[in-house]
């Protein structure tokens, strides 16, 4: 490993002590000050940090090999799917006589939204037209049901604030409707065509855009060439300013189902409003946070719903409205074993999305009753369901990105093959499952070129994520491609904290339970040394997001286990996490500082405050940006900051800063490639042969 005594000493970052009481508890503090992005101190700090790490990278051997290597294996037309209101969808949206695709081309920055037409088809939206860096992309769109109307939203340097406007899809040219200040929304779009559905907060000071806590969300309905001071607020909660809502309008455009969230928690409540009353008010369905609902579709009065009261990996009820309460409810897909991660009613047919040990199946059930059929997809394959649709899926899996199905009842094929610019079949990948500390079974899988000998000289890098009821299932990433083509192991654990097995593994891996996730992660590393895949001076590690809080967790517990760590946008600071932007959200799964019992489990793990000075910690590598308004960089600057100060080995501790870029979504493909290079130079040679 090239020693950290190879450079000069990280900067060291000013100590400004500042103590905060918390239900009697002192805490110390020593950089707060990088809590503000844009102070000349802060400012300096990120270059000097910015200056070391690229000196520390730059005296890798190989780097220049890697870059090329990587450029080489975006080499292929991908088709990503998008995301609607109804969550992922695979990228093949039909309306009316046009249908809707996403397509990025090798080094393309941003993927084109195309559009297909029985005359051909043609670039209906280039998000790389609109910045010289590529940092523009297309958050998320919505097509009315005739497909006339493109109503999108572009995100831009990686924030999640977005603006909506509206294209005519047969002119490909934009209305004069733009729409600020809005964050974490679909579009909706009414029976008619004459606008939609969107959500947006007030507008926040300047200064404080990325900072400043979100509060006060509004459903509003934008009609079609009028200016957004006319939009009308459909539904708002003043007296509960941290919820926030969805609208899904119903297909047979009586109905305007309203779902209220509180924080990140799969509860739900229901709201409807009859559109065909225009005084009518929304009406209350579901009024209390108990459980999950999504609303499917509905038949008349009869609301069919995704629930999973009674049900801990979901069922599907039938509510009527003339007689809502629970105890009326009819069962019309009773829960099984295998959790269901999606699920929509296209036509007459329920078509569900199994998790089976991790991994996709899918099911059509018909709406009158009867069995189910399954769908013939490709095995150990993440899938997700086409909008609206039976016959259409998007698969993917470690060694093959995400491609757009077809289906019969007979057989499925590629609407589009992919063709790759490496050999799948050089690579093998199994499932294995890892008794946690507690006997918990983890299912974890395991990637690498054919031949590997077990002898625990291989070079390994684990990821995980464990937390908010998301699944980690079988994923492509040109990365993972390089690190094993290189000889390495990929593995990837799924956690209790996630989705994977319905609502009772997401709560053994909350709050006072999210011990269970790092044990999880430590229980994987310890089985991948004692099965002779690797050794500890051989094993990295990476998460991020919730899984750079993961990364930051299970190195101050073990920081003997690993030889390399990369904790990506992390949650380090578990104390003021609530206090910028839609942090507040996430004490529905952490806890809340502000609560005595949550604070006295959230300190004893908070990455941040359990640094150890003295402590020999592995290679890290932390990576944020500078304009992550999600999980702010001072997560990350502070972190840095004080595991540089306290490293007692020779190890290397390196923050990289992205500019222009947050917290990952629209990250464009040379970003990608540069930061991809950089984590696999250091993660090489740290772990590497």
């Amino acid at each position: 490993m090239l020693a950290a005594a190879a450079l000069a000493q990280p900067p060291k970052a000013a100590r400004s002590p500042s103590v905060e009481d918390f239900h009697g508890t002192r805490i110390v503090e020593s950089y707060r000050w990088l809590e503000d992005p844009d102070s000349a101190p802060t400012r300096q700090w990120v270059e000097q940090e910015n200056r070391y790490t690229q000196e520390y990278l730059g005296k890798l051997s190989g780097r220049a090999a890697i870059t090329e290597r990587l450029e080489q294996l975006y080499l292929y037309d991908r088709y990503p799917g998008f995301t609607t209101g109804a969550g992922a969808r695979a990228g093949y949206l039909t309306r009316g006589v046009r249908a809707f695709y996403l397509k990025q081309t090798g080094l393309q920055n941003q993927p084109v939204l195309y559009v297909r037409e029985p005359s051909g088809d043609r670039p209906l939206l280039d998000p790389n037209t609109l910045s010289k860096e590529g940092t523009a992309a297309i958050n998320t769109f919505s097509v009315s049901r005739d497909g006339k109307w493109l109503a999108y939203a572009v995100a831009k340097a990686g924030s999640d604030w977005i603006v909506w406007r509206i294209r005519d899809v047969a002119t490909g040219q934009d209305m004069p409707d733009v729409l600020d200040w809005s964050k974490f929304s679909s579009a909706e779009w009414d029976a008619r065509g004459d606008g939609f559905y969107y959500g947006r907060y007030p507008a926040p000071a300047a200064a404080s855009a990325l900072q400043a806590l979100n509060e006060n969300y509004q459903l509003c309905y934008h009609k079609l060439g009028t200016p957004q001071s006319a939009d009308r607020v459909v539904y708002q909660r003043p007296d509960q300013p941290r919820w926030s809502f969805g609208g899904t309008a119903s297909d047979d455009g009586r109905y305007l189902v309203i779902d209220l969230r509180s924080g990140t928690s799969v509860n739900r409540q229901l709201y409807y409003l009859d559109l065909t009353q225009p005084a009518a008010q929304p009406r209350p369905l579901i009024t209390e946070f108990y459980a999950a609902h999504d609303f499917l579709g509905n038949r008349g009065t009869r609301f069919y719903v995704l629930t999973n009261y009674d049900a801990p990996r979901y069922r599907i009820v039938e509510i009527d409205l003339a007689k809502p309460e629970r105890a009326n409810w009819r069962t019309v897909v009773a829960e099984s074993q295998d959790t269901i991660k999606q699920a929509q009613l296209a036509g007459d047919t329920f078509v569900l999305n199994y998790l089976h040990d991790v991994a996709g199946r899918v099911k059509l059930v018909p709406l009158s009753g009867g069995p189910a059929r399954g769908v013939p997809l490709p095995p150990n394959s993440t899938i997700t369901l086409g909008q609206g649709s039976s016959s259409i899926y998007a698969v993917s899996g470690f060694t093959a990105p995400e491609t757009v199905y077809e289906c019969s009842p007979a057989a499925c094929h590629p609407m589009i093959p992919v063709k790759l610019p490496f050999e799948p079949a050089q690579f093998v990948t199994r499932q294995v499952f890892v008794a946690s500390k507690d006997g918990t079974k983890i299912p974890m899988f395991i990637s690498h070129r054919k031949g590997l000998k077990l002898d625990g000289a291989n070079p390994t890098l684990l990821y995980a994520y464990g937390g908010f009821n998301i699944s980690v299932t079988p994923a492509f990433s040109t990365f993972a491609t390089a690190w094993m083509e290189r000889g390495g192991v990929y593995a990837s654990a799924s956690l209790r904290g996630g989705g994977e097995y319905g609502e009772q593994w997401h709560q053994a891996g909350m709050k006072q339970n999210k011990q269970n996730v790092f044990d999880d992660f430590i229980a994987a590393a310890e089985w991948l040394i004692a099965e002779k895949y690797t050794a500890s001076p051989k094993l990295a590690i990476r998460g991020g997001s919730n899984g750079g809080l993961l990364v930051g967790a299970v190195l101050n517990q073990r920081p003997d286990l690993f030889g390399a760590a990369i904790p990506a946008v992390g949650v380090m600071d578990m104390l003021r996490f609530d206090r910028f932007t839609i942090g507040h959200a996430w004490t529905s799964d952490y806890g809340d500082p502000r609560n005595p019992e949550d604070f006295r489990m959230l300190v004893k793990y908070s990455p941040l405050h359990n640094i150890r000075p003295g402590a020999k910690y592995p290679a890290t590598m932390v990576t944020t940006a500078d304009h992550d308004d999600r999980v702010v960089p001072a997560h990350s600057f502070k972190y840095a900051a004080a595991l540089q100060s306290a490293q007692g080995g020779p190890a290397p501790i390196l923050i990289r800063i992205e500019t222009s870029a947050g917290h990952g979504a629209g990250k464009p493909t040379s970003k990608r490639i540069e930061e991809d290079a950089d984590i696999l130079a250091f993660l090489l040679n740290a772990v590497g042969s």
